[in-house]
């Protein structure tokens, strides 16, 4: 795996007002260090798997995994947990094709820890969509 780009906190907040601008729900930030938290999670995966260990899925699972498990947010996690992970995804040359309703479904239960981050990881290499 070459050096995946990562997503900045800017582009987190920007995705995270987004989410609430077209979708509802209430603003800012409940807790920064848990923020942190979940946008260090791909880093330190990387940092200490190294690059044979994991994956670009295992990255991306890991951006949903701790953006919808942290509750950072006081709303709108796990719409940011998954726009996060498809937008890493998407920077790194990966597309997914996924019914919405099968991800509501999948970012619930990966919030409320029904599927693991590797299982999560699984299932959007399941949903790679070929450009």
């Amino acid at each position: 795996m070459t050096d995946p780009e990562f997503l900045e906190t800017d582009a987190v907040a920007f995705l995270h007002d987004w989410a609430l601008r077209e979708y509802g729900g209430a603003q800012g930030i409940k807790d920064p260090d848990l923020l942190e938290s979940a946008l260090g999670r791909p880093l330190n995966k990387l940092a200490y798997a190294g690059p044979e260990g994991v994956d670009l899925y295992d990255l991306a699972a890991a951006y949903a995994y701790g953006i919808a498990r942290n509750h950072a947010f006081n709303d709108a996690n796990k719409r940011t947990a998954w726009s996060c992970c498809v937008l890493f995804l998407k920077v790194n040359g990966i597309a997914l094709r996924i019914e919405a309703a099968k991800v509501v479904e999948q970012m619930v239960a990966l919030a409320q820890g029904h599927v693991e981050e590797a299982d999560f990881a699984a299932w959007l290499r399941q949903h790679r969509h070929p450009k």
